[in-house]
Parts: structure tokens; C-alpha cells; sequence
């Protein structure tokens, strides 16, 4: 398998230890801040796009009106799959879709909104013309992105702590890809070529990561995302040690009981 598709491989356990683990840690803030930005722009028809195991869906489904549609979706069957068991407060509409060939009608969203999903486009002006279409003249593209991994402090000492487990081969899963696509003028020129030419604002959060102990980031991390797939690629024998070398490596910086570190993403909106 290649790296690039190792990159988006979101299936077996990793749905539930993704939701277990990872969506307190690090998505949960961001999902308020993000369903929240989307309610003050008060749309009748939102789409999301790669909705994972649905954390933003479900901040939407509080924040919106009751008349107000939402329609989830993501590429992944088992992340979708993780998100419908869990469920919304009212209905919402679950799709299996691709970013770059979305299955609905040209200007049929107000709100176009996607999670941490920008990182993981393999063409992402392609996938941005796509969101573009889909609005009607006037809508909102509200998207956000994981800032660099120096500004990640979990994710920056498990990549660093397995660089030092797998010298020959650094796993960088984490700094490539989550964290891979942060330079604001990329974006700008990006949503560009995508065809918006409206100038976005950005808008950089800063929140923190709190777990009651340093293996839940480093399971998070290690076990719950597709760096697993690395690790495996590696030496499959030795998650649970990689797992061990990242907590341990957490606990030296931010000890032994209860962590807290920082975490930063860019929030981004720009208009059709």
C-alpha cells in the first residue's frame, strides 16, 4: 500500500478508537467553535463534508434550527458507520461521498463545512471547486485545519518519540498529513484555483488537549488515526510498544498523571 493511501485508511478498530480517544482530545473543541461560526451564519441547508464519526454533525444538530437541514457526509463507510450508532438529537441526513465528485445538485447548500478534512484531499482546488458549485451565490465555506505540528504538542512529541523507535524509517504520518497544510497563502491559493474569489479570513484558535493520563493521547495517536498503518508497515508486532514509547514520551513532558498540552488550528471562511 502506498503511503498516500495509508494516509486515509480509517477502518478496523480505528472508527471507535478514533471516537473513544481522539475526539475528546483534540476535535471536540474545534467542533463548538466551528458549529457555532456556522449558526451565526444562520443557513437553511448545510452540507458537511467529511463528518468522520460525526462530532461536528452533532454540535450542528444542537446549534441549528429545527427547520434547518444538515446533510453528513464522508468518504469512509466505517467512520460514517461509527457516527450513525451514535446518533443526533434530530434527523440528519448520513451520505457516503467523495469531496471531489459531490453527488448534489449545483447551489443546493447555504453552508458548506468541513473538519479537519482539507488535509486529506488528494486534489484539494478540485475539492474546493466541488464545495464552491454545490453553494448558492452569496453561501460560506466554513473549513478548518490543524496549524503546524510544533504548535500540537501531543502529536509533536509521539511523532518525535517514534522517529527515535524507527531511526531508519521516521513514521510521519502525523507532521505530513494532519499537519502538513497549514501556510495560509497555500489555502488562499488554493480556494483560488478553485475557482473562489473572494478573499478568506482566517481565523487562528488556540485550545488545549486535556486526558487523565498520557496513554490516552498516545492510543489517540498511535492507534486511532492512520499512523497505526505506518507503525504496522514498520514492524507490526511493535504497536503496543510504539503506543508505550509515545506515552511514556508524554509522560516525561508533561508527567505522570492527568496531561495538558497545547493544541492550534486555523479556521477558515470564505464566500461564494
Amino acid at each position: 500500500m502506498s503511503r498516500g493511501n495509508i494516509d486515509t485508511v480509517f477502518a478496523g478498530s480505528i472508527p471507535k478508537l478514533y471516537q473513544t480517544h481522539l475526539v475528546p482530545l483534540i476535535f471536540e473543541p474545534y467542533a463548538v467553535e466551528v458549529a457555532a461560526r456556522v449558526a451565526s451564519l444562520r443557513p437553511a441547508r448545510v452540507l458537511e463534508i467529511a463528518a468522520g464519526t460525526g462530532v461536528v454533525t452533532r454540535h450542528l444538530a444542537s446549534a441549528l434550527p429545527a427547520d434547518a437541514s444538515i446533510v453528513a457526509t464522508d468518504l469512509n463507510p466505517a467512520m460514517l458507520t461509527q457516527a450513525m450508532e451514535i446518533g443526533t438529537r434530530r434527523n440528519v441526513t448520513w451520505r457516503e461521498a467523495d469531496a471531489m465528485r459531490l453527488p448534489f445538485d449545483d447551489a443546493a447548500f447555504d453552508v458548506v463545512v468541513c473538519q479537519f478534512g482539507a488535509m486529506f484531499f488528494p486534489d484539494r482546488a478540485k475539492a474546493y471547486s466541488e464545495a464552491r458549485r454545490v453553494l448558492r451565490d452569496g453561501g460560506s465555506y466554513v473549513f478548518s485545519v490543524w496549524d503546524r505540528i510544533e504548535n500540537n504538542e501531543f502529536a509533536d512529541v509521539t511523532t518525535r518519540a517514534l522517529a527515535a523507535m524507527f531511526p531508519d524509517d521516521p513514521p510521519r504520518f502525523l507532521a505530513r498529513t494532519p499537519h502538513g497544510y497549514h501556510e495560509q497563502a497555500r489555502i488562499a491559493s488554493d480556494l483560488v484555483h478553485g475557482g473562489f474569489s473572494s478573499p478568506p479570513t482566517f481565523s487562528t484558535v488556540t485550545a488545549r488537549s486535556r486526558a487523565e493520563s498520557s496513554r490516552i493521547p498516545a492510543i489517540a495517536y498511535c492507534q486511532g488515526t492512520p499512523l497505526r498503518g505506518e507503525i504496522e508497515a514498520r514492524a507490526a508486532e511493535r504497536l503496543a510498544e510504539a503506543t508505550d514509547v509515545a506515552a511514556k514520551a508524554i509522560a516525561a513532558r508533561f508527567g505522570s498523571g492527568p496531561v495538558d498540552g497545547k493544541i492550534q488550528a486555523h479556521i477558515v471562511v470564505v464566500d461564494r
